[in-house]
């Protein structure tokens, strides 16, 4: 083509944070629920089944909101509109949200479950971590 042109790769389909932290959770057997509103809202562990959380218990706050990574010309909602890339790409999702988070949570629990044999058999693992 004579012109480079933009296209949005998207679902169509709008989730939010909640939901998407929800679903990766669930993945985990971990049910939690919402407490707060904005800056000071919290996700609290309410139950956990199944063995891919061992050190997280009913009570734990694991998800609050931080400030830090409030984007400076925040807009209300996002959703992307992927009619473009269908219509001259002929492109059109192949999984949905939860297949990707799904994809998501087992990656990163296969590589959790690699450190921690590692650092159980004394090895000194770096783990990148955000204060």
């Amino acid at each position: 083509q004579e012109q480079p042109e933009d296209f949005v790769i998207a679902t169509g389909v709008q989730y939010s944070v909640r939901q998407f932290v929800e679903m990766a959770a669930a993945q985990l057997g971990i049910k939690l629920r919402f407490e707060g509103t904005g800056v000071e809202e919290k996700g609290i562990v309410v139950s956990v089944t199944g063995h891919d959380a061992p050190g997280v218990k009913p009570g734990d706050v694991i998800i609050a909101v931080d400030p830090r990574y409030f984007r400076p010309a925040e807009v209300e909602t996002l959703l992307g509109d992927p009619t473009k890339a269908h219509e001259k790409l002929g492109w059109k999702p192949e999984i949905t949200l939860r297949e990707m988070v799904s994809e998501m949570v087992a990656n990163d629990l296969e590589a959790a479950k690699k450190h921690s044999l590692l650092k159980s058999h004394g090895y000194d693992v770096a783990i990148a971590l955000e204060s």
